[in-house]
């Protein structure tokens, strides 16, 4: 498995927009992505135009395919404009807990929103 761990700052004019175009993008990632195990976005609860994303991929070329997804294209474009600053990539990880098999299983439920 391979985990990334990120941010993203919003211009306060955006949030709403935002938020609505990252659950669109982050519902069709784990729909229709089988390389996808694990997909969330956060909000800071202290820093409301500051939003944060983890992904779990099974591998890194489910990761790179994902960035080539025609969804994940057109919500960058989307999206390009209400961000202040670049996206940032603040680590990658590889998962410990729950196991990949645990990991792959939540997966299911995920879809299920």
């Amino acid at each position: 498995m391979y985990a990334i761990f990120g941010a993203m700052n919003v211009k306060p004019a955006h949030v709403r927009a935002f938020g609505e175009a990252i659950v669109r993008v982050a519902q069709g990632t784990v729909r229709d992505e089988p390389g996808v195990v694990q997909y969330h976005i956060l909000a800071d609860a202290e820093a409301p135009t500051r939003f944060y994303y983890f992904e779990v991929f099974r591998d890194e070329a489910a990761a790179e395919a994902h960035w080539e997804t025609e969804h994940f294209k057109a919500w960058h474009a989307t999206v390009e404009g209400m961000l202040d600053g670049e996206v940032q990539r603040i680590s990658t990880m590889r998962p410990v807990f729950p196991s990949d098999h645990g990991l792959e299983k939540q997966k299911g439920g995920l879809v299920d929103w």
